[in-house]
């Protein structure tokens, strides 16, 4: 799916550090789950939380309800929906706000230019080939503060990243460091993805990368950035 701030293009680099020392039965825990373009190519126990409401309903109407999201939608109903969400079903909300520019959130319209690229059917196939790949993961809508995280769990947190577009709601970035550094205490081994981290945080991985969060102008350079993956020092 795609989704503002994904992770799908850098997952065949990430996922073998984060789980070269995965053992039976062990956890993985995503926070902030998003998308689901990491979670969707890891096996075993699963957990995958995000407090954005529709989304999880959209993950929920998907993987557990068979539901089959449309294939087309046109710019008059992505508007009437986009004004009028109290109006929709909470997983249709979701399965249209996100196919905007970016990825992010109600952005604006996708509109195929000139028959060449049908964003609606990719939208739908993408989503469609993930679906197989979530099934049996757990689901869960709440604020990471309140996750339960099973024992020794491998935790891996994507957040809204400080310095870069906003997402839909604000976001404290102080206070998700202060609580990476207790998860990592009690005893599990928890990974960040970020531009940058406190000093009390090691990266230990990293990557040049292209970006853009100018959604409504094509013409904007991509902005270059080094994406990197963070573990707590003690």
């Amino acid at each position: 799916m795609k989704y503002m701030g994904s992770k799908a293009r850098f997952a065949k680099h990430i996922l073998p550090i984060i789980l070269k020392d995965r053992q039976p039965n062990q956890s993985y825990i995503e926070p902030f789950a998003g998308g689901m373009n990491m979670i969707d190519k890891v096996d075993g126990i699963r957990i995958a939380n995000d407090q954005h409401e529709e989304l999880m309903a959209m993950w929920q109407a998907l993987i557990y309800e068979n539901w089959d999201p449309p294939k087309s939608v046109s710019e008059d109903e992505y508007k009437a929906i986009k004004y009028n969400q109290d109006d929709y079903p909470k997983h249709l909300v979701a399965y249209v706000g996100f196919n905007s520019f970016g990825g992010k959130w109600f952005a604006g319209y996708r509109r195929d230019k000139q028959g060449k690229r049908d964003y609606w059917a990719e939208h739908y196939r993408n989503i469609a080939k993930q679906v197989p790949n979530l099934e049996g993961v757990i689901l869960s809508c709440k604020s990471y503060t309140e996750l339960e995280i099973p024992e020794n769990s491998i935790v891996y947190c994507d957040p809204p990243y400080a310095s870069t577009t906003k997402y839909r709601d604000s976001f404290d970035h102080d206070k998700f460091w202060e609580w990476c550094r207790q998860q990592s205490k009690i005893g599990h081994q928890l990974f960040v993805s970020e531009y940058n981290a406190p000093e009390d945080f090691n990266c230990i991985w990293e990557k040049p990368a292209k970006t853009s969060f100018s959604w409504h102008a094509d013409n904007l350079p991509a902005k270059k950035s080094v994406e990197r993956l963070f573990i707590y020092k003690n």
